[in-house]
């Protein structure tokens, strides 16, 4: 079955998201991606925990965001990545 992911709160200033997987209630953050063929979203779980901290200051995300960004935090993605894996901007 196929992910379906719900962004609950959007920071554009910072470039992500947060939400929940629908199908199994898991809460994420998203950053956007590219590679040389598509633009798309990596989702990385977190806890409902952190969901409620981001979700009342979106700024408390930013130091989580930015290690996404590095892949720091690639064992908490929901999606594997493919080979021709996309950089955050």
């Amino acid at each position: 079955m196929a992910m379906k992911f719900n962004d609950s709160k959007t920071c554009r200033e910072h470039r992500f998201s947060i939400g929940v997987e629908e199908n199994s209630g898991k809460f994420f953050l998203s950053i956007p991606v590219s590679n040389a063929y598509v633009d798309y979203e990596e989702y990385y779980e977190i806890t409902e925990e952190m969901f409620s901290e981001f979700e009342s200051d979106m700024t408390l995300a930013l130091d989580f965001v930015q290690q996404c960004k590095e892949m720091k935090n690639d064992n908490l993605l929901l999606e594997k990545p493919g080979r021709l894996r996309g950089h955050a901007g």
